[in-house]
C-alpha cells in the first residue's frame, strides 16, 4: 500500500487534465427521450467513418470531394465562432467541457451541409433510365427525407440537451445549407468535367481512384458486374472440371 501512494505521488499534480470532447454528450439521467437524442447526437461521427470506409474501398473521385466539402465546412465553423464568439447557453455548467465558442452550432451545420448536399445530389445527380419512374422517385424522396428528418433530430438534440440556443442551431443549418449549396454547385460545374482527366493520371491508378459520374446507378452496375463475373468464373470451373473427367 506504501509503494502504491509514493508512486501516485511522483506525478506532477500541476499538470491540468482535460477531457476530449469530441464524442461526449450528456443527457438527463433517467430520461430516455433525453438518451434517444443523446445518440442522435453522434450521427455526425458515423457518417465520417462511413465516408472514410467509402473512401478506403470505392475510391471515388466524387465520394472523396464531398468528404473535402465536410471538412471544408467544419473548418468554416471553426472560423465563424472565432469570428462571433457567442458563448454557449449558462442553463448548466458545460464550459468545464466544451471551451469552444456556441454559435454557430457544428453539429446543426454539420448534418445540414450533408442534408442539403444530399438532397441536390439525389434529384439533380441521381438519373435513372429505365422504366421504374415511379419507383425510383419514391427512393429519391424517402432519402431526402429521411436526411432532413435526421438533420432536424440532431439539431433539435443540441438544444433539448442545453449545449447550444435556438438562434445558434438556425444559424448553423442556414450555413451549412449555404455551404452545402455552393459546394455542390462547385463540384457538379466546375471539378466533375475534370474527373476524366484526373483518373487518367498515374498518381490516380496508383491509389486505384475511379470516376462513377456517368453511372446512373451504382449499386446495380456493380451488382450486375460482380453477377455476371462470378457467373463465369463459376461456368469456367465447370468446363475445366468437366474436361480432367
Amino acid at each position: 500500500m506504501d509503494s502504491i501512494v509514493s508512486n501516485s505521488s511522483e506525478y506532477d499534480q500541476s499538470i491540468d487534465w482535460v477531457p476530449l470532447s469530441l464524442t461526449f454528450v450528456e443527457y438527463p439521467k433517467g430520461n430516455i427521450f433525453g438518451k434517444l437524442l443523446a445518440l442522435f447526437s453522434l450521427t455526425p461521427f458515423v457518417i465520417l467513418s462511413g465516408f472514410i470506409s467509402l473512401i478506403l474501398f470505392r475510391r471515388d473521385l466524387h465520394t472523396i470531394t464531398f468528404f473535402f466539402g465536410v471538412l471544408l465546412n467544419e473548418i468554416c465553423n471553426t472560423v465563424l465562432k472565432h469570428i462571433l464568439r457567442e458563448p454557449r447557453p449558462l442553463a448548466r455548467n458545460t464550459n468545464l467541457l466544451y471551451s469552444e465558442y456556441g454559435m454557430p452550432s457544428s453539429h446543426s451545420q454539420f448534418m445540414w451541409f450533408f442534408a442539403s448536399y444530399m438532397l441536390y445530389f439525389t434529384f439533380i445527380r441521381l438519373q435513372y433510365a429505365n422504366n421504374k419512374a415511379f419507383k425510383e422517385f419514391f427512393w429519391k424522396v424517402a432519402g431526402a427525407v429521411s436526411c432532413i428528418a435526421i438533420a432536424c433530430i440532431v439539431s433539435y438534440s443540441r438544444i433539448f440537451l442545453q449545449y447550444h440556443t435556438w438562434k445558434q442551431v438556425i444559424y448553423g443549418a442556414l450555413f451549412g445549407i449555404i455551404i452545402g449549396t455552393i459546394w455542390f454547385t462547385i463540384i457538379n460545374v466546375v471539378l466533375t468535367p475534370y474527373f476524366p482527366t484526373v483518373i487518367s493520371w498515374k498518381i490516380s491508378e496508383l491509389f486505384l481512384l475511379r470516376d462513377t459520374t456517368l453511372i446512373p446507378n451504382v449499386l446495380w452496375f456493380e451488382y450486375t458486374n460482380i453477377r455476371h463475373e462470378a457467373g463465369a468464373r463459376a461456368r469456367r470451373r465447370k468446363s475445366i472440371s468437366a474436361k480432367s473427367q
